[in-house]
Parts: C-alpha cells; structure tokens; sequence
C-alpha cells in the first residue's frame, strides 16, 4: 500500500520526553497541512503489550519503568514503534514516521536511562520475529548519543544491523555492529556509508533512530540543520528502496526544542510521502 503512516498520540504533547511537553506542543495541529495528501494516514499509538516487554527487558526494569514519573508515556511510545514496523514489513503501510513522548535506545536488558524506557526498536524487532520469522533488521541510528542499548541488546543478533553514527568508532568482525565516529567523519559522509552495510547485510526493513538533537542549538549541538536532515531521509529512504523494498520506519528519537521537533519532522514526512 503506497500510504505513508504517522504514530502519534495526544499525550506525547502533555508529557514528552527531557522538555516535559513543550517539545510537542505543536501537534497535533501541525498534522493540518498534510490533510489533502490522499497517502497520509495518522494512526493513534497503542500501548506496548507488556508479555512483549518481558521478551526484551527484565521483570525489575518494567517495574522501574512504572515508578518513573518521566516514563508515563512510554508505553505509547514503544507500542508506536511496535505497530509501525509491523504494518510498514507487512505492507499495510509504504513507510511510517513514529513520534515518541519516552525515547528508546538507552534501553538495556535490565537498565534504562536518558529518559529512555523500554527499547522500543528492539521491542518492535522481536515482534516482528515472533509474527513472521527470521527478520532481518537494519537500524541507522543518528541521535546524538550512542544507542547503547540497543547495542547490549542486539550484540550477538547475526539478523540485527546496528549502524549507530556517535561519538566513537568501531567495527564489529562480522560487519554488523558499527560506530561511524561525528569526529572523524563528515556527518552526510556517514549517513552515505550506511549504503554499503545494508548492502552487504539485505535487510527485510530499515529502521531510522532519528535525532533532532543534533540540530545547531539543542542539547547535542553538532551543527547539522533541516536541510541536512531532508538530505539524510532522502538517502536513507534510498537505500530502503534499493534493498529493503521501501520498507522504512523513522523513529523519533533525541531534542528538546519544539521548534526544531517541528520543522524536522514534517520535512522528513514530507520526504517519505513523495
């Protein structure tokens, strides 16, 4: 189906993430503009299962994840991201954009910091597994910060493509662990380098870990601007298109500036409904 879906749900403007509201402030309203796009659909997030949960996380850390104040969003959060990369692989939807009051990549098996909850890519991978099978997974990830969550929890999945572009570098001997270091390497250059692992990997669906903390001003400043990001999606949904195909689900993942949480996410919506 050529409908390009986006997860939202009011809460994520009430309580969301490090700004505590105010970085959604403009939804859902902004959606407004896309209404006379025929393959804009907006979908509701659901809550995440918790028999999920239990699949990826230790009983202690879901338990810690209700006492905190700052998670009270995250079980629409990850079941977002759970429901976008199930209806995006099994072609109900071309691609998807999933907004996020609680972030996900902090996550581990037993800890979760950042104000990230549970691991809501890693989560949407294991359920995707348990509907369809081996399915292989390639994540970019372009938050400021190293996914190192999702790295724990995927370290030893040969099915799991975890290409993180932060502060360090490393390669894993099997290609499929990888950090592209921001301070050794051209930032467009890196997202461009994403095209040989996917290559060599033949995902079944790509996942980009969006950050807009990136943006010159926010918490994460490394000079990077909208335009820089509009150039990203069309690479990123590129490669999506040459080895997955098309299938693309954009997590929103790090900022706290509304204005920037605005502007870069309807213009990678944009780039997906072309």
């Amino acid at each position: 189906m050529n409908v390009t879906g986006v997860f939202y749900h009011e809460s994520f403007s009430k309580r969301s993430y490090l700004t505590v509201g105010t970085r959604l402030r403009d939804f859902p309203k902004a959606f407004r503009e896309f209404e006379g796009y025929q393959n804009f659909r907006l979908i509701e997030s659901p809550d995440v299962d918790e028999e999920l949960v239990l699949q990826v996380h230790t009983r202690d850390l879901l338990d810690g994840v209700k006492l905190d104040s700052f998670c009270s969003t995250a079980w629409r959060s990850a079941g977002g991201v759970v429901k976008a990369m199930e209806m995006v692989y099994s072609e109900e939807l071309r691609n998807a954009f999933v907004y996020i009051g609680a972030g996900g990549h902090h996550s581990g098996r037993d800890y979760f910091w950042g104000y990230c909850c549970f691991n809501d890519v890693v989560l949407g991978t294991r359920n995707l597994r348990n509907r369809f099978g081996d399915v292989k997974v390639a994540v970019i990830d372009t938050d400021a910060h190293h996914g190192d969550g999702t790295r724990e929890l995927t370290k030893n999945d040969p099915l799991f493509l975890h290409y993180c572009i932060c502060p360090t570098s490393y390669e894993s001997r099997d290609g499929l662990k990888v950090d592209v270091s921001y301070f050794t390497t051209n930032y467009n250059r890196a997202v461009r380098g994403f095209d040989e692992y996917a290559g060599n990997f033949d995902p079944d669906i790509v996942v980009w870990y969006f950050g807009h903390d990136t943006h010159q001003g926010d918490y994460g400043d490394l000079g990077l601007t909208v335009r820089d990001y509009v150039e990203h999606a069309r690479i990123i949904k590129e490669i999506a298109e040459k080895y997955a195909d098309g299938k693309l689900a954009v997590v929103l993942g790090g900022g706290s500036i509304s204005s920037i949480a605005k502007e870069s996410s309807l213009a990678i919506i944009r780039e997906l409904l072309k």
